[in-house]
């Protein structure tokens, strides 16, 4: 059992988190470009699954972090302040050269949470990162749904059994309490719901 709920961790790693939402945002949305998707999806892809990786292999090199699960409030500062460094050049550099509102919108809130998690770490609480990815997801889901009218109500209930499998997983590996599951799935989700007034 612990073999399987690691590899859910593995799969739903906040790492993989802005990819999805874009890749999620081109497949709900009724129109769009192949330029538009290329534009997007790769530089995305590259900025915050690649350039994340090499970091952490040059920070685990270091001594600076052990696990790609970031177990101590120590090891966990680093990748969230190159996190808030990523978001920020995707926010400035990458999607207004191909802009697309719902994205913009979209990776502001994972800033916004990503931040909200840097901060309560100085206050030596840390946070789900995991519950934080699925919380933003989720939430994103069900604005894409009602922003385009499209009917997902299944794909939103399936990813809602993930986000309690993911839970569920978390608590079992005792990465974390239930205290910060909830926080951190209570980040991820007000973060992107506070800002849906800008692009519905």
């Amino acid at each position: 059992m612990r073999h399987f709920f690691n590899i859910v961790s593995y799969l739903f790693h906040p790492l993989f988190i802005p990819i999805g939402g874009t890749i999620l945002y081109f497949i709900v949305a009724p129109y769009s470009t192949l330029e538009m998707q290329s534009g997007n999806i790769l530089p995305i892809f590259i900025l915050t699954v690649i350039i994340p990786i090499i970091f952490f292999l040059i920070l685990k090199n270091l001594g600076v972090i052990h696990s790609i699960f970031l177990p101590t409030l120590e090891e966990r500062k680093y990748p969230l302040y190159i996190s808030c460094i990523l978001f920020l050049m995707i926010l400035y550099k990458v999607i207004p050269n191909n802009y697309v509102n719902e994205l913009f919108y979209f990776f502001t809130g994972l800033l916004t949470a990503t931040a909200t998690a840097l901060i309560l770490l100085f206050l030596k609480f840390k946070t789900s990162m995991h519950l934080l990815g699925m919380g933003s997801i989720l939430m994103f889901m069900i604005g894409l749904s009602i922003h385009f009218e499209v009917n997902i109500t299944l794909a939103i209930s399936i990813f809602t059994l993930f986000t309690g499998l993911v839970t569920t997983s978390r608590l079992y590996l005792k990465a974390h309490s239930k205290s910060e599951l909830f926080i951190g799935f209570l980040i991820g989700c007000c973060s992107q719901l506070i800002i849906l007034k800008y692009w519905l």
